[in-house]
């Protein structure tokens, strides 16, 4: 039976063994050298990975839209608007960290809040874009489409999460050469080809689209809370007709997983959506003053200022209505609804002659 002691010490040996070179070899200043740059090189790594993806994540401050109007034209119709839409696309893809909704590798890979915010920003870049093409910039409903914003418009229209060909950031870079080129044009008072139309219907036609966005944004912003709510699909629709049925009642709730990707979506519309309308208020001053709307777009603008107040807490809180906890989303909505609601009154102003 002297078999057993032998392998009862053998064992010892070799555990005592192993930890004498776990603690001596491995750990501290007796560890290989290559392990321990290694180690340091991971940690050095982590933290700045770290660091960056914090400086990433913060979100561009406003610009003066008059100035810089004024640096591209004074006292020239559509240049505030135009040079506005070229330079909130010029942020979007020059900001810190340029533009992350596509990244593959960190820290861009791991962040989606400053995503969300590009995507609204985005949202309202196509929106803008689509309305100077076929309405601000023609006379009338048969009147030729302007040719660089023809050629700018479907390039904003590209998948924003695109990360192969074709390059997001190289389509919207080349939407804002066309509309530099239609600027440009603009201001030449030789030629005539290139127009801006500041017209009531035009106007318009663009707020009813931004109306329509945020109503969007507030319904999402409120079902974060999850909610009954009563299907007025058709309601007021006489002998209207949907293509497949839906219950009376629905139960709306934003996933727990976008609660802050909708926060933050409806903060980067908000956020363009400013700047696009202390735009408008100068190249529509005269139609705004005829039908006395500049105090509506003024209430608007301070509606959506309210949505960009700093946020101080490292996360975005969804608590129950009236719970103990704050919910962002549910304040956000309420800017949002009650921005919403001075659109519609807007819009309703200037259809009356």
């Amino acid at each position: 039976m002297a078999f057993f002691p032998n392998i009862k010490s053998a064992w010892k040996r070799l555990f005592s063994d192993t930890g004498a070179t776990l603690s001596e070899e491995y750990v501290g200043e007796n560890a290989p050298k290559v392990v321990r740059f290694g180690l340091y090189s991971v940690v050095i790594i982590f933290v700045f990975i770290t660091v960056l993806g914090i400086y990433w994540s913060s979100e561009p401050t406003e610009f003066n839209v008059i100035e810089n109007g004024n640096a591209h034209s004074k006292q020239l119709v559509g240049a505030t608007t135009t040079s506005t839409l070229i330079k909130v696309v010029e942020v979007l893809l020059n900001k810190p960290g340029g533009y992350l909704s596509n990244d593959i590798l960190p820290p861009g890979v791991w962040m989606d809040n400053l995503p969300s915010w590009e995507y609204g920003v985005l949202i309202q870049v196509r929106d803008l874009s689509k309305a100077m093409r076929e309405s601000f910039s023609r006379s009338q409903s048969q009147s030729t489409e302007d040719y660089d914003l023809s050629l700018a418009e479907p390039r904003f229209n590209v998948d924003h999460q695109s990360w192969a060909v074709p390059w997001p950031e190289r389509e919207y870079s080349d939407g804002r050469d066309y509309l530099d080129n239609y600027l440009t044009r603009l201001k030449d008072q030789e030629t005539y080809d290139a127009q801006f139309y500041a017209r009531a219907d035009n106007l318009r036609y663009w707020l009813g689209t931004v109306e329509k966005r945020l109503g969007s944004l507030s319904q999402r912003l409120s079902a974060s809370v999850g909610q009954r709510r009563i299907n007025t699909d058709l309601a007021g629709s006489d002998g209207a007709l949907q293509s497949t049925y839906t219950p009376k009642e629905l139960i709306v709730k934003t996933s727990w997983w976008q609660i802050d990707n909708v926060f933050y979506e409806a903060r980067g519309t908000a956020w363009a959506l400013v700047h696009f309308l202390n735009a408008i208020e100068v190249d529509y001053g005269n139609v705004l003053a005829k039908k006395n709307a500049l105090a509506s777009v003024q209430q608007i603008i301070r509606e959506l200022e309210m949505t960009q107040q700093p946020i101080r807490t490292p996360m975005i809180v969804n608590g129950e209505g009236f719970g103990l906890l704050a919910n962002h989303s549910l304040v956000m909505a309420s800017y949002i609804s009650r921005a919403n609601a001075a659109i519609i009154d807007l819009r309703e102003l200037l259809s009356k002659g």
